[in-house]
C-alpha cells in the first residue's frame, strides 16, 4: 500500500506596513480588504492633515508618526522597527489587495527565508482614450533580519550589511490594483516635481548611479516630457547597469517610446539592436521594437509584424492589458497596411473586443466608408 505524505502548512507571522500622508481618498480601497487577514498592520504617518490616520485607527492599525526628513528610505526603515513580525509586507496607499491565497503565500515564504518575494502590481493608467494597465512585479515580502531599505525616493531592498542589488526573488500569490497613476495630469506634474527635487539632490551625492537618472527619466516620461525623458534614459545607458535588473528592463521600453516620440527611431534601431537578447521575452519591449519599425523612414511593417507577434505569445501578455490590445491593433494596421483589408479587420476587432478606443474608431471609420 503506498503511503500518503501529508504536510502542514505552517502560518507565519506578517507584518503589513504602510506608510503615508494625506492619503484619506486611497485608505479606505486600501486597508479594508486586509481587515480580515491575519497580519498585523503597521501604519507610518508622515504628517497627515486629512482623516487619513482615523481611517487607519478604524480598520485597526497600528499607528505612529514619523517626522518627515525628504527620506522614504528612512520613512520604510522606521515601518520595519515597529513592526512585531520579522517577516514584512510593504504596500502602498494607492495599493489595494486585489487577490490572495494565504496558504501558498505561506509555502513560498517557508521555502524562501532570506529571499525576497514579487508581488503582482496592475498599474492603472489612461492611453489613446483607454483606461488600461501594464502589470510589474514589485519586491514587498522580506524578512528585517536580513533586508532593510536604501534610497531617498524610489527607494530599493538591499540585504543587511551589504548594498548588493544580488539577492534571490520569488513570485508570491498576491496581487494589487495600483491606483497611483489615474490622476489627473497636475497631479502628475506635482509628483513629478517633487520626485525630481529629490532626485537631483541625491544625483549630486552620487552622480554615477544610473537608477537615479532611470527615475528622472520616469518622472519626465509620467508627464510626456519625452525629451527630457530621452536625456536621462540615455545618461542612464551610458553608465555601467545589470541588464536583467527589473528596472532596467522597464527602462528599455521606456526609452524606446522617447525616442520614437522625439524623432530618433533610427537611433533606437541602432542603439537596441546589438542588445536585443538583454530583453527578449519581453511583450512590452517586443511591442516597442515593433514600434520602431513602424516608425523608421520607409517603414519596416514585417519586421514589425514579427515583433507583435511575438508580444502575443510572451507569458507576460494579460487578456486585458496592453499587451494584448496594443499588439493586436498594431497587426491590424500592418495589415492594412500591406492591403490585407480582412486580416487588419480581424485584429482590430480583437482589440476591439478589449475595449481599445483607437480600434473601435478605426472599425467605425472603416464601416462609414
Amino acid at each position: 500500500m503506498s503511503r500518503v505524505e501529508v504536510r502542514t502548512i505552517t502560518m507565519i507571522p506578517i507584518s503589513v506596513c504602510i506608510i503615508g500622508k494625506n492619503e484619506e481618498q486611497h485608505m479606505e480601497n486600501c486597508l479594508a480588504p486586509l481587515a480580515s487577514l491575519p497580519f498585523e498592520v503597521v501604519y507610518v504617518d508622515t504628517g497627515s492633515t486629512d482623516r487619513t490616520k482615523e481611517t487607519a485607527a478604524k480598520y485597526g492599525a497600528k499607528i505612529y508618526d514619523f517626522k518627515w526628513i525628504d527620506d522614504f528610505s528612512a520613512a520604510r526603515n522606521f515601518a520595519l522597527e515597529k513592526a512585531a513580525h520579522e517577516y514584512v509586507l510593504f504596500i502602498d496607499c494607492d495599493e489595494y489587495l486585489t487577490e490572495l491565497d494565504t496558504a501558498p503565500l505561506f509555502t513560498a515564504l517557508e521555502a524562501h527565508p532570506q529571499d525576497v518575494g514579487l508581488l503582482l502590481r496592475n498599474n492603472y493608467y489612461e492611453a489613446n482614450g483607454t483606461q488600461t494597465n501594464y502589470p510589474d512585479r514589485v519586491e514587498r515580502l522580506f524578512s528585517k533580519k536580513h533586508f532593510h531599505y536604501k534610497g531617498i525616493i524610489h527607494e530599493q531592498v538591499v540585504r543587511q550589511g551589504s548594498e548588493s542589488p544580488f539577492y534571490e526573488r520569488y513570485e508570491i500569490p498576491l496581487i494589487v490594483d495600483h491606483a497611483g497613476y489615474s490622476g489627473g495630469m497636475d497631479a502628475m506634474r506635482q509628483k513629478a516635481e517633487r520626485n525630481n527635487a529629490l532626485l537631483f539632490r541625491e544625483i549630486k551625492r552620487t552622480p554615477n548611479d544610473p537608477y537615479l537618472y532611470f527615475q528622472v527619466g520616469q518622472s519626465y516620461n509620467g508627464i510626456r516630457d519625452y525629451e527630457n525623458a530621452y536625456t536621462y534614459y540615455k545618461k542612464a545607458f551610458s553608465l555601467p547597469i545589470i541588464f536583467r535588473e527589473p528596472w532596467v528592463q522597464i527602462m528599455a521600453t521606456a526609452y524606446i517610446n522617447a525616442m520614437n516620440h522625439t524623432g530618433r527611431s533610427a537611433e533606437a534601431q541602432a542603439f537596441f539592436e546589438p542588445i536585443y537578447e538583454h530583453f527578449s521575452g519581453d511583450a512590452n519591449f517586443y511591442c516597442s521594437m515593433g514600434n520602431i519599425y513602424l516608425n523608421l523612414d520607409p517603414p519596416q511593417p514585417l519586421r514589425a509584424m514579427a515583433e507583435y507577434v511575438k508580444a502575443l505569445h510572451c507569458p507576460d501578455a494579460r487578456e486585458k492589458g496592453a499587451n494584448s490590445f496594443i499588439p493586436y491593433y498594431n497587426i491590424g494596421l500592418v495589415n492594412e497596411m500591406l492591403g490585407s483589408q480582412d486580416s487588419a479587420l480581424t485584429f482590430y476587432q480583437k482589440a476591439a473586443d478589449l475595449g481599445f478606443a483607437p480600434a473601435l474608431e478605426r472599425l467605425s471609420d472603416w464601416n462609414g466608408v
